[in-house]
């Protein structure tokens, strides 16, 4: 079992422990994510300094983000790893090293 795996499992086996399954629709996982990302961007809110933050919160609001997400692959039975990599492979093509190294322009702009 890989870690991934690992962590959809006892993702899923904490929402199924409480029943929260016939809650847990597509949009409403979807909109926790976003809820969940919105909390994690609060914590740089009017910072100076872009890396300023307070990592134990950190922590907490990725763990969330990470929950959310996890369960929302899990949701429409979408494996998180391969769905990544795949997605790096994609912006590969996108984004080869030699236009892209060092700049940080869209694809359509390199």
């Amino acid at each position: 079992m890989t870690d991934i795996e690992e962590i959809t499992r006892a993702i899923l086996a904490f929402r199924d422990e409480r029943d929260w399954a016939q809650y847990h629709t597509g949009k409403d996982i979807a909109m926790c994510l976003s809820v969940e990302a919105g909390e994690l961007l609060e914590l740089f809110l009017w910072k100076k300094d872009g890396n300023e933050v307070d990592t134990g919160k950190l922590r907490a609001e990725l763990a969330d983000v990470f929950y959310s997400a996890f369960l929302l692959a899990a949701h429409y039975g979408l494996d998180a790893k391969n769905i990544v990599l795949e997605k790096l492979e994609s912006n590969k093509k996108k984004y080869p090293v030699e236009k892209a190294k060092g700049r940080n322009e869209k694809y359509d702009a390199l």
